[in-house]
């Protein structure tokens, strides 16, 4: 059966065991990870299936407002054109919010010619340096951690956002309470609400758990041998947990850093490698194993600089890196350690991987994941080694060789020589126009402190 027949049997068969479906919304997740697209009447499923929709690919070039700059000449000069879109199989699932009677899809573009992969699209980008695996005969094994805000469904007079009010205290949260079993069941509303998302939606998440900051929760996904799976259940994740709270009475945000005295929202990525026998190439009981394990977190040293600008989007991304945060602010790395950027969690020999925990959670999964790869790629092909691994606290001084302003970190995306090797300079100048044009735009407006400074 070919690919477009067997979307149509998927379509089929989603019909038949859910006839009181309503509507269906595809979408893409755009440059900024922003779920983007249309919604049809479910009448238009099994057509959408069988021959696919228009979209326009300059979407995915958008900055996080839904602006057009014209980045490398798409979007105005080219005069905007739709292309092919094609739903991503295994996507198409109910939506338990909204009264549950909708239906969503990934959604995958394609260039003019109706059958070749957009190249800038952010799931294309990832697929690319995916590949540069196999000629190693590693299969990169990713699980992805989302942390966020429950929030108040109404902001503060102000426009920030307020902590929820706990249900049985009545009481908005002030305290930290990390780790806390009491907190996950006074908000257990919200989190069941997760919860039967992630179920109806086969999304693997694994756990949850009160972090750091008072309201701030973390979820966590199963490892999978798929990273752009991987990275479609964290853009899905992210989505089910916004859309999930409302129906429970709350909103979530995975704003990086939306109150300035309270913890960040990080996006934690964990990588194993697997032979072509299903082997751990870390596990330390096998020959070379540790040295392995030690040039992928060199590759993860060298590009980290050059590829802040993908784990830190945006001004607020970059407030997050804050001394004795448990925030990375050097290129350390360590044992069983969350002050380093690269931990090595505990685990037995055969499950022995790193958690690399720079990103920010609002970041495209996408990109976070392909620069992880690329650099985990980059270090065991030059045989890179680390540094010495260190102990104790690695996160009371920031590295100040690391990019911590948009502009250096857009400079040192555009300028990178470790991603332009997998990334291509086109996508790495097209993501930093975008991001350039973003930054300046939120610039032109006078803020009150500016007022309050300079009046």
């Amino acid at each position: 059966m070919g690919e477009s027949g067997g979307l149509v049997e998927e379509a089929r068969k989603f019909l038949e065991e859910n006839p009181d479906v309503t509507h269906l919304d595809p979408f893409i997740v755009d440059l900024g990870g922003r779920a983007v697209g249309k919604r049809y009447p479910a009448s238009h499923i099994e057509k959408i299936y069988a021959g696919g929709t228009t979209f326009c690919a300059a979407t995915y070039l958008l900055d996080v407002t839904g602006n057009s700059d014209d980045p490398l000449g798409y979007g105005f000069s080219d005069g905007d054109p739709d292309t092919d879109a094609w739903p991503v199989p295994g996507t198409l699932k109910r939506v338990p919010w909204g009264g549950g009677t909708g239906a969503q899809c990934l959604l995958t573009v394609r260039e003019a010619d109706g059958t070749t992969p957009l190249w800038f699209e952010p799931r294309v980008v990832l697929r690319k340096v995916v590949e540069r695996f196999a000629g190693l005969g590693l299969t990169p094994v990713i699980a992805v951690e989302l942390e966020f805000y429950l929030i108040d469904n109404l902001p503060g007079p102000d426009g920030a956002p307020q902590l929820p009010v706990n249900p049985r205290t009545g009481q908005r949260e002030s305290s930290i309470n990390v780790f806390g079993l009491d907190v996950l069941e006074d908000f257990s509303l919200a989190l069941d609400a997760i919860n039967q998302a992630c179920a109806v939606q086969d999304i693997l998440s694994s756990s949850a758990l009160s972090e750091y900051g008072a309201g701030q929760f973390e979820i966590n996904l199963e490892h999978v041998n798929d990273p752009v799976m991987a990275a479609d259940q964290a853009a899905l994740l992210r989505r089910a947990v916004q859309f999930a709270v409302r129906d429970a009475g709350y909103d979530a945000t995975f704003m990086p850093k939306p109150y300035p005295d309270r913890a960040g929202s990080g996006m934690h990525v964990h990588l194993s490698l697997l032979d072509q026998r299903g082997r751990n190439i870390f596990d330390p009981s096998r020959r070379g194993g540790a040295k392995r394990l030690g040039h992928v977190i060199a590759g993860f040293q060298a590009a980290m600089a050059e590829s802040m600008g993908f784990f830190a989007p945006s001004l607020n991304a970059l407030r997050r890196y804050e001394p004795d945060q448990f925030v990375p602010v050097t290129k350390d790395w360590g044992d069983n350690n969350r002050s380093v950027a690269f931990r090595v969690p505990n685990s037995d020999d055969a499950n022995r991987r790193i958690e690399h925990r720079i990103a920010c959670a609002d970041a495209n999964p996408y990109l976070v994941i392909a620069a992880v790869l690329a650099a985990a790629h980059h270090g065991l092909v030059n045989t890179l080694k680390p540094t010495k691994m260190a102990e104790g606290n690695a996160g009371s001084d920031a590295d100040d060789s690391l990019p911590f302003t948009p502009w250096q970190a857009f400079d040192a995306v555009e300028n990178a020589g470790i991603l332009k090797e997998y990334l291509g300079s086109d996508y790495l100048r097209a993501y930093t126009e975008v991001k350039r044009s973003e930054f300046a735009g939120f610039l032109s407006e006078i803020s009150p402190r500016e007022y309050q400074w300079y009046l």
